[in-house]
């Protein structure tokens, strides 16, 4: 259902936001945003809540008529959870009822908060896709290189649901029409000091229980990148920031400038 769709139907209906928040549990910041044009991709689970209220027959509830309008169906909506989660028994289904605005992953049922990226990490982020992304478009490849935030159900569970900050996805029968099922080839993780543990720990493991090929994480306050590649050994391999550095998934063949990364670092410190 388009965003112009649900917009006639709620206006047939004469919903206000405030009723269509209250029917189908969407936070009412969210549905001002997505009816607003501001937010332009609205998660799945939130089109999902939305499409159900909208396109249900109403059930009227004749004894409390509203502005002379019958009221919506009287249900609970998608983002209702039956009980409050202890941490690490969290789902999926406590993932997609979190507000399109609010970023978080899902790793082992515990839920980690994503606090908005620095300046930096966004620089990098973009310096760095750019790099990969050229490469392969360059060489005409099947790969496809991503990033966040792009959702990717890593154990094909319940449980966990990460956004690398870039990946490089080969098996594109992995693609779901809400992000990917599956592990990544290559995975590449920018620390800050919110997601060092998380990024040096938790991620790491995942990533190789879960069959990710190669796994590379940017330390900007470190200065350095450790990289793995789990095709050959687990030992991870630290490469201070500068000269260029090889992805083994293109047998070094991709270079990234570290020397770019490390000037950049230096010109706008966290």
């Amino acid at each position: 259902m388009t965003l112009e769709e649900m917009r006639q139907i709620k206006q047939e209906r004469g919903y206000s936001l405030a009723q269509l928040s209250e029917y189908s549990g969407v936070p009412l910041g969210t549905l001002q945003k997505i009816f607003s044009g501001e937010t332009e991709h609205p998660r799945y689970a939130t089109r999902r809540a939305l499409e159900q209220v909208l396109t249900e027959k109403p059930v009227y509830d004749i004894s409390s008529p509203e502005n002379g309008r019958p009221p919506m169906v009287r249900e609970a909506g998608a983002y209702t959870v039956d009980r409050p989660r202890k941490s690490g028994e969290y789902t999926l289904e406590d993932y997609y009822t979190l507000p399109d605005e609010q970023r978080a992953e899902l790793i082992e049922g515990i839920l980690y908060n994503m606090a908005a990226p620095s300046f930096v990490h966004q620089h990098l982020l973009g310096k760095l896709f750019t790099q990969i992304s050229s490469f392969i478009e360059s060489k005409n490849g099947d790969c496809l290189p991503m990033m966040a935030p792009v959702d990717v159900c890593l154990d094909c569970d319940d449980r966990t649901m990460v956004q690398p900050d870039i990946l490089i996805l080969c098996d594109r029968s992995k693609i779901c029409k809400w992000g990917i099922m599956g592990a990544p080839d290559f995975c590449l993780e920018i620390v800050s000091e919110s997601t060092r543990r998380k990024d040096y720990i938790k991620k790491l493991q995942k990533y190789v229980d879960a069959g990710v090929r190669e796994y590379w994480i940017l330390d900007p306050q470190r200065r350095m990148l450790v990289t793995y590649d789990w095709r050959d050994d687990f030992t991870a391999h630290m490469v201070p920031l500068q000269g260029k550095v090889g992805l083994a998934l293109y047998q070094e063949e991709l270079q990234i400038n570290l020397d770019e990364i490390a000037r950049l670092i230096q010109n706008y410190p966290d």
